[in-house]
């Protein structure tokens, strides 16, 4: 589970499924990678940024609170590179930059101070284009299905931006069940397994808050993401 430690900031590769911290909205959740992390380390540990429960891959925790502050502001500043690896449906162009402002999502359990009315904000992904494939499988209105893996940098942080993104250009994530397209979630589901949204935070770039060194680290992808890739047909696994 854990990627890199040192004595100011400690990384893990999160599974997909689980929370990071405690949260209103799933009450039912009895386990979180800030609780987990604690209990390993015997030490409190301070949340950073955010992974959305679904998605799985690199996420990092301050070890002190000055270290956590500064690694935060980091991401405020946009001065951390993010990479994801990503299956959406279709075939996408080999590069492309989404430019779509996206409003922060609004929940009625957390939020109820927040206006709905509230501006859009900027918000931009590159994605390329790693490799695509096409299965003799068809999900209507379409006698064969189409899938691309791509590599995603989000430039922006805005409230499930990629997966938002994703589906303004109709190239939905696939295995989303929020924003993704239910007809080819049920056939990947029903036919190849697919049990997890297709989505992870593989690479994270971004200056140490005590040495002030560069430093990249990278989560390799879960069983269950390269099983589904495999049995696609797609070969290209983890590219750097």
């Amino acid at each position: 589970m854990i990627i890199y430690q040192d004595e100011y900031i400690v990384a893990i590769n999160k599974p997909a499924g689980l929370l990071v911290h405690a949260s209103l909205i799933d009450k039912h959740e009895t386990q979180n990678a800030l609780q987990i992390l604690r209990n390993f380390l015997g030490r409190v540990v301070y949340p950073v940024h955010r992974l959305d429960k679904p998605t799985s891959g690199v996420l990092v925790f301050g070890l002190s609170s000055d270290s956590a502050k500064k690694l935060s502001e980091a991401f405020m500043n946009r001065d951390v590179e993010k990479k994801y690896l990503g299956l959406v449906r279709g075939f996408t162009e080999e590069f492309g930059v989404i430019n779509h402002p996206l409003k922060d999502l609004w929940d009625k359990m957390t939020d109820k101070k927040k206006s709905k009315l509230q501006e859009a904000r900027e918000a931009i992904t590159e994605y390329r284009l790693l490799e695509k494939v096409e299965i003799d499988v068809p999900v209507r209105p379409h006698p064969t299905s189409r899938y691309s893996l791509l590599e995603i940098t989000p430039l922006t942080g805005r409230n499930r931006q990629i997966r938002r993104h994703m589906k303004h250009i109709f190239h939905h994530m696939i295995g989303d069940h929020q924003h993704g397209d239910g007809f080819h979630n049920r056939m990947l589901s029903e036919k190849y397994g697919l049990n997890r949204l297709m989505l992870h935070a593989k690479e994270l770039t971004f200056t140490h808050p005590a040495t002030g060194d560069k430093m990249t680290l990278k989560a390799d992808l879960d069983i269950d993401f390269m099983s589904l890739l495999f049995k696609l047909g797609l070969k290209t696994i983890g590219i750097a």
